[in-house]
């Protein structure tokens, strides 16, 4: 495969101007040849309006509309226009490295498509929140999520257009980048890791915005295991045992390189027992009204 093919990135963006702006500029400085690359935002309809979003875009990027709400309507209307043999998919509230795109085309010719390196920034280093310090220790894993769960998230994902063509577009309702993952290797298509290929995602904060995470995705890949009564079965076992699982990773907190002062760790353990806790009980909610 040729280093040089021409690439259309894909960012899907809701009225998050401060970070897509400084996505797009993370992209503007990529070492792959500016020519070769297309960039396309998928605005799900922010209420600013369009014109707002081709503001913040400038020459820098197109922008498409996508009236169909959730992240992968947006992603699959923006490949809808997407002119590039390779797709590079990246969340608008990430950042990009500079060699970003060089690496994970150049990961496209061990496999079929690839996941990359991901970074959880913080905003002050020194003073790092309890929810930031663990998500800097477990979120976003993605060399677990692709080496061990075989998936990959759509914040970093690079794949030839003809392949996506061939699976088809991310769905509604479900935990989207797994339920893709999976389709394609059901395709045939082989997934590796691309751990050059990096970009950066800003840690949740504070409580509230780590459970909005994950009662999505406690709904979402419940979905997945509909009428599949033994996947159902699993899922909940599984979820049901997560507070015992935590005294098992309780040594990350302690070893990753990425935390930097004792309070830092215990505030990340702290989370780290009461999300296990949480998503126990959110289980058992979801298990008795899986509408809600």
């Amino acid at each position: 495969m040729n280093d040089r093919q021409t690439v259309s990135v894909i960012v899907p963006h809701f009225r998050d101007f401060e970070h897509l702006d400084v996505c797009l500029a993370s992209l503007q400085a990529q070492t792959y040849p500016a020519d070769l690359v297309q960039v396309i935002v998928g605005d799900n309809v922010s209420p600013e309006g369009v014109e707002r979003v081709r503001a913040v875009a400038g020459a820098r990027a197109e922008v498409v509309v996508v009236e169909e709400r959730g992240a992968g309507p947006a992603r699959n209307g923006a490949v809808a226009k997407a002119t590039g043999e390779i797709l590079a998919f990246i969340d608008s509230d990430c950042v990009a490295e500079p060699h970003w795109l060089e690496e994970g085309v150049r990961a496209l010719k061990d496999y079929d498509f690839v996941g990359g390196h991901v970074h959880v920034l913080v905003e002050d280093e020194a003073r790092m929140t309890p929810v930031e310090a663990w998500e800097r220790v477990f979120a976003f894993d993605f060399k677990t999520y692709i080496e061990r769960k075989g998936f990959t998230g759509a914040g970093n994902l690079f794949c030839p257009r003809s392949l996506f063509q061939t699976v088809g577009g991310f769905r509604v309702g479900v935990s989207e980048d797994y339920e893709w993952s999976k389709r394609a290797q059901s395709h045939g298509f082989k997934l590796g890791y691309a751990p050059r290929a990096a970009v950066g995602h800003p840690a949740r904060r504070d409580w509230a915005e780590l459970t909005r995470k994950w009662l999505r995705l406690n709904s979402e890949t419940y979905r997945l295991s509909a009428g599949r009564p033994g996947r159902r079965l699993k899922w909940a076992l599984r979820s049901l045992l997560l507070p015992a699982s935590a005294v098992a990773h309780t040594p990350r907190v302690f070893t990753h390189p990425g935390l930097h002062t004792l309070g830092q760790r215990l505030g990340a353990l702290r989370v780290l027992y009461a999300i296990r806790l949480w998503r126990m009980a959110d289980t058992l909610r979801v298990l008795r009204d899986p509408s809600s």
